[in-house]
């Protein structure tokens, strides 16, 4: 911690020394270089491979932090270095994701806002944070209790009932460091985020590491003078902050040096997402977009389920409805890819807790998100599956409490090959894995729970359209062209309940914009008719 006549501004070798064997180093970032630390990794990796110290670290970050080739926490894959990992997602640094696997130190996945709001519960000498996100799926600890291997012996959570209400107990893990992350500090360590794309949680990480005696370690570009920030745009005071690190190089994220409309110092150009190719995923982006509702509030997950930002985009829909990000962001146009937590033109730049406030509370309407296996009873998967562990991320607390779930996905992986004729869907060659198991690997989203709780529940893919009832899924769609039986049911290692099978809309099949408009609510209503 500093004390009286100690700098303030100090190298990055320098803060990294202030770290001590075995302590808990709790990282601020998210994936693709947002708000990440990267200078204070990439040199607590280079001390440790010249002196084999600091050694058995517990690593704690709230979600992804890297740029999947070798970037953020893959700093840190090397033996010895850490002793227990804490995550809330582990897709962006594979080197740490295989070391987990290989039992190289005990390893923990919790969800994303569970992470983001521990780091409050610990500024504020509270008991952990007491939910319902997580009961059903692998962090509840009738499964696994967000344990990922064998040297993940610790017990972390444990289930409560409180006022006849059964929730689990996430125990916190007091950080002795930190790491954050900021655009600008003055003399006195007040720290402003003017041209972050997000301020995650930045104030509470500082404040949990202060008031839990820890030391405050903070990456930004520049310096300026004692008291001529904006206090507007000041997050973090100056109190909280033990050591600043200038690195001028910092970029606002790995793909992009500083893109004002991503810090909403500016608006960009309306017509900056792309168009989709004709394929798969863009028949399932237009599916996924008709399930939208006038006023709705909308979260995007990373990966196929974006193609409805795309598809919005092309439409000319975006103003009916508002789109959100996890990462804090509300309104504009999600980032894609690598770049996943960022949005273009955002309208309001939040705090991630108070962001999983608003999902864990039932705000959103309808997510849209990606599967890698589903299995009979409506169970996915996106967290651990074929030896790769990829983490829950944000998955469990928006799935878990939206009005409508959509999850979306091509019906099979691997090769498959689509061709569109005359409105019509003709697979020119299936993929090699399928996504439909007997039961998953790892239960990221309960489905049994799921219907029990009302919730409406779609599978999309570009052929076929399902419901998770009670008993499982049921087809209730398909595309003009493809046989029901030999398509869809045929391919699928378990029963599914057959309705009434409709066509899935001509439009979605046709050339050009749908011309899509996104209809008022009403039950049952998806025509989107103008």
């Amino acid at each position: 911690m500093r004390t009286h006549g100690a700098p303030l501004v100090v190298t990055a070798r320098e803060a990294v020394d202030l770290i001590g064997d075995e302590d808990v180093v709790y990282i601020e970032g998210s994936g693709g270089g947002l708000v990440e630390p990267d200078l204070l990794l990439k040199t607590l990796g280079e001390r440790f491979s010249e002196t084999a110290h600091p050694r058995d670290l517990t690593i704690v970050h709230t979600t992804g932090i890297g740029d999947r080739k070798g970037a953020g926490m893959d700093h840190l894959a090397q033996h010895g270095l850490v002793a227990r990992a804490i995550a809330g997602n582990w897709g962006m640094a594979p080197r740490m994701s295989e070391m987990a696997m290989e039992n190289a130190f005990a390893a923990y996945n919790f969800p994303q806002g569970v992470m983001a709001q521990m780091c409050r519960e610990i500024a504020g000498g509270r008991v952990g944070v007491i939910t319902h996100v997580g009961l059903g799926t692998f962090c509840d600890p009738r499964v696994s209790g967000g344990r990922l291997n064998a040297k993940a012996t610790e017990e972390l959570v444990q289930i409560l009932e409180i006022d006849g209400r059964e929730l689990l107990h996430y125990r916190p893990v007091a950080p002795d460091v930190c790491f954050i992350r900021a655009t600008t500090a003055d003399a006195d360590g007040n720290l402003s985020l003017e041209e972050e794309a997000a301020r995650l949680e930045v104030l509470a990480m500082a404040q949990a590491t202060h008031n839990s005696g820890g030391v405050v370690i903070a990456q930004v570009k520049r310096l300026a003078k004692a008291a001529s920030l904006d206090p507007r745009t000041v997050v973090v005071p100056g109190f909280l902050v033990d050591r600043v690190v200038v690195h001028p190089e910092q970029r606002q994220l790995v793909e992009t040096a500083f893109n004002p409309a991503y810090s909403g110092a500016l608006r960009g150009p309306a017509d900056a997402v792309p168009v989709m190719a004709p394929g798969a995923r863009k028949l399932v982006g237009r599916r996924a977009l008709m399930e939208i509702r006038r006023g709705d509030v909308v979260n995007l997950g990373v990966g196929i389920a974006d193609g409805v930002a795309s598809v919005a985009a092309e439409e000319g829909c975006f103003e009916q409805f508002t789109l959100t990000v996890e990462q804090g962001l509300v309104g504009g146009i999600p980032a894609a890819g690598v770049s996943f937590g960022a949005s273009y033109n955002p309208v309001a730049i939040l705090e991630q807790p108070a962001q999983f406030d608003f999902y864990d509370g039932g705000g959103l309407d309808v997510a849209f998100l990606g599967f890698a296996q589903l299995d009979r009873q409506g169970n996915v998967n996106v967290s651990l599956f074929n030896g790769r562990l990829i983490g829950t991320g944000g998955f469990i607390n928006i799935t878990q409490n939206a009005h409508s779930v959509v999850f979306c996905g091509t019906f099979n992986a691997g090769g498959l090959d689509v061709a569109i004729e005359d409105d019509q869907l003709e697979i020119l060659a299936e993929g090699r894995h399928t996504k439909f198991v007997d039961e998953v690997e790892h239960v990221t989203f309960n489905g049994e729970l799921a219907a029990k709780r009302g919730q409406r529940i779609l599978v999309v893919t570009e052929r076929a359209v399902f419901t998770v009832t009670d008993h499982g899924l049921r087809l209730i769609e398909v595309a003009p062209g493809i046989d029901p039986q030999t398509h869809v049911l045929d391919q699928i290692p378990f029963e599914v309940e057959v309705g009434e099978v409709e066509l899935m809309d001509k439009r979605i099949f046709g050339h050009g914009v749908m011309q899509w408009h996104v209809p008022e609510f009403s039950d049952g209503d998806h025509d989107g008719l103008a």
